[in-house]
């Protein structure tokens, strides 16, 4: 038969899952930036890019939740890396880690508002959580500027790609990166664990979202969870009026964006009609630092010096 060269035959084990363990890394290279250089001709190079908008609270446990998010994207290829901190400017623990994650990135910093954040003892579902950071994202998208780290320039006009709302305490299929790529407009999925069910998620009739299986507050526009859609950069870039809204109700966050892109119909069902789970909305449990606090108030308490 026909000779098949070196990159056709690994897009072909690409497509039909068929890599061996030992070429794994062929794959993952195509999502670093700068640091193989490495490409196989023609693989690759024609999968839409995906920007990933994930913003970063400064918690106990965020530096744990940033390695795990970081060494799942770099199994995604055609990446860029949106990073928001709710800080005044970058803080060392993740500029360094953003710097040792060989992933295409860009730092970006904004404070949350005195009057938006919670109050000790308020329940996270009080107040809409990272409004400044989502939006702070998407104006960097539209027309750059204020990067403190990674790449400093927006995707220039014309650039077709997918923009996606990250958290870094989910846990994500692989799929799901490749299911979201190639949205025209706005892609939807179910999201498991999440919203008191065991999935909540768009109800599908003939290839067409023609309502969503979700228990609170059916009657939202949007009853979505931030992890269940995914949004073309052409369309995000024609709309510049469409932001998150810090008012927004409770459970409404998702549906002050989406209200100003789409029309519920129109949204596009994927992770096969939306019968697949590929994206959980699993919590880190906040630590318990009893013996911490008792052996600070001893003045034994566990080294500061050491990143944790």
């Amino acid at each position: 038969g026909p000779k098949i060269s070196q990159a056709e035959l690994l897009t072909q084990k690409i497509t039909t899952g068929s890599l061996g363990a030992g070429q794994g890394n062929v794959v993952r290279v195509l999502g670093v930036a700068q640091k193989k250089t490495y490409v196989p001709a023609g693989v690759g190079k024609w999968w839409p890019p995906l920007s990933l908008l994930h913003l970063s609270p400064c918690r106990l446990v965020q530096k744990a939740e940033l390695v795990r998010l970081s060494q799942t994207l770099s199994l995604v290829p055609r990446l860029h890396w949106l990073l928001v901190e709710d800080a005044e400017g970058p803080t060392p623990l993740v500029s360094g880690l953003l710097a040792a994650s060989g992933l295409l990135f860009t730092h970006l910093a904004v404070l949350t508002p005195k009057a938006q954040r919670l109050r000790e003892g308020e329940p996270g579902w009080v107040r809409p959580r990272g409004v400044e950071q989502r939006n702070r994202a998407l104006d960097w998208l539209r027309s750059g500027g204020g990067a403190v780290g990674g790449e400093k320039d927006p995707p220039p006009p014309g650039t077709q790609g997918v923009v996606y709302f990250a958290d870094d305490d989910n846990t994500y299929s692989r799929e799901l990166f490749e299911e979201m790529r190639w949205t025209r407009g706005v892609s939807v999925w179910p999201v498991g664990l999440v919203g008191g069910l065991r999935f909540e998620g768009p109800r599908v009739q003939d290839g067409r979202v023609v309502g969503f299986h979700t228990a609170w507050e059916p009657n939202r526009p949007f009853p979505v969870d931030m992890a269940g859609f995914a949004i073309a950069l052409s369309l995000l870039l024609a709309k510049p009026n469409a932001r998150f809204d810090a008012t927004a109700p409770r459970g409404h966050l998702e549906s002050s964006l989406l209200s100003h892109l789409v029309d519920p119909k129109d949204l596009e069902p994927r992770a096969a009609n939306c019968t697949r789970v590929l994206v959980w909305h699993t919590r880190t449990e906040k630590p318990k630092m009893k013996q911490e606090e008792q052996l600070q108030r001893q003045g034994h308490g566990s080294d500061p010096a050491v990143e944790v």
